[in-house]
């Protein structure tokens, strides 16, 4: 046989290098004839990879069943993407372990990120409202549960999803196509995030330039955003007086902080509704713009420029934070803020709202289902200790909440004795906090413009870090869908969504763009993150199965994961996830913004983009059942079966994980009509008559009579 033109033998063996010069990639995927089995060689890597052989069975192929093995490493049987990404090993400076696609240069790189997207403005404005809304350090017990139960391993299986498949989170779903709708999901709640997340970093822009000036300009009440209402309290002798904007004590009429109308009239300039838009605010829209050049030139090279921004924007908020402690701990009146924050009220674990709001704040203060954490993930190295950062990140996140309270209430208490009004009178969370109270705390410190320069530098940064996982996640998912064409092009990319993101947070910046972002924030990302946590456990978990995604970890890590995280994944997690999404539904409120209730037709176009991306789930299972062939229950188990190019994005990994799965399916399934041995394999594994074609996923025994004659290929 000459090395192009080969006559097709019957009984022969080919070795990787031949095959593609005997078959057509269509016909060696269409052919109902070629039935292929790895040899020996093939799996215990006692050959070189060049040299490994594929072995038919020496009868006449025309008569067999339709069966189809394939070896991991195969050229002839790999999707594009596997032909592309060939085994490349890291270099010996530790660069790229996966040349095409880039890793993250240091170990610390996906740490800080990782830590960087968790930790995240709801640390700072809204867990330590929630914890003295719900008992105090009572909260803590419920919240703790809910991270150990719900959090930690949901967590940890999104990045090890993330790590061993090397992929975006729409193309990860090669694991069972017919949840691809999942991912589509994932990016839509990303994206519509993105859109008015950058919005809040540009406000926390505007009030850091606003900062540099020896008055802060949310202390004045002489201004013209001002109105009669505005006044500085004051505690003299136990009385409160009130100074109005003409120098005279009143008491007769409700006050208004300064901070509050500079954040309502000057910063806002709030019309009456969400239909009152008015004009573009020009120094709002410069302060976006800013804010999404920062975004797109750290990530405009991806996880190499957005890795090293990290070690600053993921680090710099605890330097703040614990600058803000010592201060806040040493002002007159701290403990009362303190006292507040922290004295259990135990009466309070009994009401069922107290369960429910630990348990959403686990699931929004981690980020998941988000898809950020599988894209993070996915630029690791193949054999970096996943479950470890996930530990770190997971309590890092928890203790970075906690602490954030003691810094809040200790400059809140401050400030309520300063004013002589109850902590709570005081106490917000979300913009209310961030950009109403605590610049005005801020204001009754010495050296008030020094703290408001640290605490809006500590605002941004903790908004940039979640906002580069979020838009990275977004980039990902649509050059992993087309990699040929734009990962050559990825500044391209990344310029195009920017400019895309800016135009439509645009209409944030008129006089109706907080109806809007509240309107945003409160569908965009809400009950929607409970139906994809659950579908994406169910995915993992029930349909690919827990013991083949503990094998996929093992592959990784060299052990499986720990029995607390099987028992949560296939029992407690998804419990605790269907109870999260039935309290949501009771819980459910319209969006207001303060005392202005949403017209019916913003309530709708809330619930539509909430229900957007849930809608996308069961719409694109359809397209994939519809996509394969035969009855109705043999479409869907087929679009439910992992793709023909599953698993690991290199070469030598796959190997790896074949040698992983030989180890536990490695044995001889008995022949048709013999007690069935194999009852711990996968589904549709345990005969060679159940093999679904081209499946190059499970390696395992085949065991079967063919033509009479038994035939048995041991792994």
């Amino acid at each position: 046989m000459t090395d192009n033109k080969r006559e097709k033998e019957p009984f022969a063996v080919y070795s990787c290098a031949d095959i593609p010069k005997v078959f057509s990639a269509k016909e060696w995927r269409t052919s109902n004839t070629l039935d292929i089995y790895p040899s020996a060689d093939d799996v215990d890597g006692e050959r070189e990879r060049k040299e490994s052989s594929i072995a038919t069975p020496a009868f006449p192929t025309s008569t067999l069943r339709n069966v189809s093995i394939c070896s991991l490493h195969c050229v002839a049987h790999r999707s594009k993407r596997q032909r592309n990404e060939v085994s490349q090993p890291a270099s010996a400076d530790g660069g790229d372990e996966n040349a095409d696609r880039g890793n993250w240069t240091g170990k610390l790189d996906f740490l800080l990120s990782g830590l960087g997207f968790a930790i995240g403005l709801g640390n700072v404005w809204r867990f330590p409202y929630l914890c003295y809304r719900n008992g105090g350090g009572a909260f803590l017990i419920p919240y703790v549960i809910m991270l150990g139960c719900a959090g930690l391993p949901l967590f940890f299986m999104e990045l090890s999803f993330g790590q061993f498949a090397s992929l975006g989170p729409i193309t990860i779903w090669n694991i069972s196509p017919i949840f691809k709708g999942v991912g589509y999901a994932m990016v839509v709640v990303s994206a519509l995030v993105c859109i008015y997340y950058n919005v809040i970093i540009a406000w926390a822009l505007y009030y850091l330039f606003a900062s540099f000036t020896n008055v802060l300009p949310w202390t004045l009440c002489n201004q013209w955003w001002n109105t009669d209402q505005c006044g500085k309290t004051f505690g003299v002798n136990g009385t409160n007086v009130t100074l109005g904007v003409n120098g005279t004590n009143t008491t007769d009429f409700t006050r208004v902080s300064a901070s509050h109308e500079f954040w309502t009239h000057k910063v806002l300039q709030l019309s009456s509704g969400i239909d009152k838009m008015g004009t573009v605010r020009w120094d709002l829209a410069l302060c976006l713009l800013l804010a999404w050049i920062i975004v797109g030139a750290c990530l405009i090279k991806g996880v190499k420029s957005s890795g090293k921004v990290v070690y600053f924007t993921a680090t710099f908020p605890f330097v703040v934070l614990f600058i803000l402690f010592f201060r806040g701990v040493t002002l007159e009146g701290a403990e009362r803020g303190i006292r507040f924050y922290i004295i259990p009220e135990w009466s309070r674990l009994a009401e069922s709202k107290v369960w429910g709001d630990a348990a959403i704040q686990i699931f929004y203060s981690l980020g998941l289902a988000f898809g950020s954490l599988a894209t993070l993930s996915s630029y690791n190295k193949f054999h970096n200790n996943v479950m470890r950062d996930a530990l770190i990140i997971a309590v890092g996140n928890c203790f970075t909440s906690i602490f954030s309270g003691f810094v809040i209430f200790s400059i809140i208490g401050h400030m309520s004795f300063m004013l002589d009004v109850p902590v709570d009178k005081v106490a917000d969370e979300g913009p209310g906090l961030a950009f109403v109270a605590y610049p005005e705390a801020i204001s009754l410190l010495p050296i008030s413009t020094l703290w408001a320069i640290l605490f809006f530098l500590m605002l941004l940064t903790l908004g940039l870090d979640s906002q580069f996982a979020m838009m990275e996640t977004v980039i990902t998912a649509v050059i992993d869908e087309y990699p040929e064409y734009l990962r050559p092009k990825k500044s391209i990319v990344v310029l195009g969504l920017c400019v895309i993101g800016y135009l439509l947070a645009l209409p944030q910046t008129t006089s109706a763009g907080m109806y809007w972002l509240q309107l945003l924030d409160w569908y965009s990302a809400g009950f929607s993150l409970m139906v994809i946590s659950l579908c994406l456990t169910i995915a993992i978990q029930y349909v690919y199965g827990m013991k083949r995604f503990s094998k996929d970890i093992k592959t990784m890590l060299g052990f499986e994961p720990p029995i607390y995280f099987k028992v949560c994944w296939v029992a407690i997690t998804p419990a605790l996830l269907l109870f999260i999404l039935i309290f949501n539904i009771v819980q459910f409120n319209p969006v207001t913004y303060g005392d202005y209730e949403y017209p019916n037709w913003a309530e709708i176009m809330g619930l539509l983009m909430g229900l957007s991306s849930c809608l996308l789930i069961p719409l694109v299972a359809i397209i994939q059942v519809c996509r394969q062939k035969g009855s109705l229950l043999e479409r869907i188990k087929a679009a439910a079966q992992p793709s023909p190019d599953w698993g690991p994005a290199l070469e030598d990994h796959r190997q790896e994980m074949m040698k992983v799965y030989a180890g536990k399916y490695g044995v001889e399934v008995p022949l048709e009509g013999a007690p069935n041995k194999g009852a711990d394999l996968p589904p549709d594994y345990t005969t060679a008559t159940t093999l679904p074609r081209n499946d190059i996923n499970v390696p395992f025994s085949v065991a079967g009579q063919m033509n009479g004659l038994p035939v048995v290929t041991k792994l």
